[in-house]
């Protein structure tokens, strides 16, 4: 199936450039989905964790839901779900997924750093998995995606998100590598420190921003979002890490934060 043309530059979506463009307009991306991930860390570990923090049920927006491995699993447990995303690939499966599931969701093909057809204060809980946040490009587009997060929440609304940390790549020699290399020339440009490109799922191209801890903590407070919680995740288990104390800028692959609109 031939591809849809990939629009200059100035027509991109807020926070989405080409390559982006590219991987939510492939259709093979969303029926590969399970199996290129089967047996993944994260997948198998986040769950969980945001089953035990968000217990009784709610009007809940998935924030990039992918092929809806979060938002099937809450619609199940009675939760009221709206589930979002950027590719109607990957929104087509989560529907006929959820049809065979028997549950009712609200599905929405949109940009997460423009949800003006969502009014303010409607949700009581928010996702933001799976470095989703990360996935956008752009300092100013991050802002504005956290911000709308916050905006659609209740007062008193909680959102979970995940992010990968920009230490994580000194956990092995490659990563060294880039992180030596990436931070030279990312210091004169100080918008692009923290992306990190990379061929993914055959996309050439494709980045995710990986953030410093004071980075993403000031984010949140810009978005009026106050940290209730930090988990801080092993590189390789995705599992909270053992004394989380000791050295944690550096030792966390990433964090998943909860956090409370305010």
């Amino acid at each position: 199936m031939a591809l849809p043309r990939i629009p200059p530059r100035w027509r991109l979506p807020e926070g989405v450039d080409a390559p982006l463009w590219q991987y939510a307009h492939t259709p093979r991306l969303a029926a590969e989905e399970d199996a290129y991930f089967s047996g993944h860390a994260m997948h198998e570990q986040d769950g969980a964790i945001l089953d035990a923090h968000f217990p009784a049920p709610g009007a809940l927006v998935d924030l990039g839901c992918g092929i809806g491995r979060h938002a099937l699993r809450f619609a199940a447990r009675g939760f009221s779900v709206t589930a979002i995303d950027l590719s109607a690939d990957m929104l087509r499966l989560v529907g006929s997924r959820a049809l065979e599931q028997g549950s009712s969701m609200n599905l929405l093909q949109a940009n997460l750093c423009r949800l003006d057809c969502i009014p303010d204060a409607t949700f009581d809980y928010a996702l933001s998995m799976f470095s989703t946040l990360g996935m956008i490009r752009g300092k100013q587009a991050r802002a504005h995606a956290l911000a709308e997060a916050a905006r659609i929440l209740k007062p008193g609304g909680r959102l979970a998100l995940h992010a990968h940390n920009l230490w994580l790549n000194l956990g092995d020699p490659q990563g060294r590598r880039w992180l030596v290399r990436h931070l030279g020339r990312a210091l004169l440009r100080q918008d692009s420190l923290g992306d990190r490109s990379m061929t993914y799922r055959g996309v050439p191209g494709m980045s995710v921003h990986l953030f410093r801890w004071g980075e993403l903590s000031r984010l949140f407070r810009r978005s009026h979002l106050r940290i209730d919680e930090v988990l801080l995740l092993d590189r390789t288990t995705a599992r909270p890490i053992d004394r989380p104390w000791l050295f944690p800028r550096f030792r966390a692959g990433g964090w998943i934060l909860f956090a409370t609109r305010v």
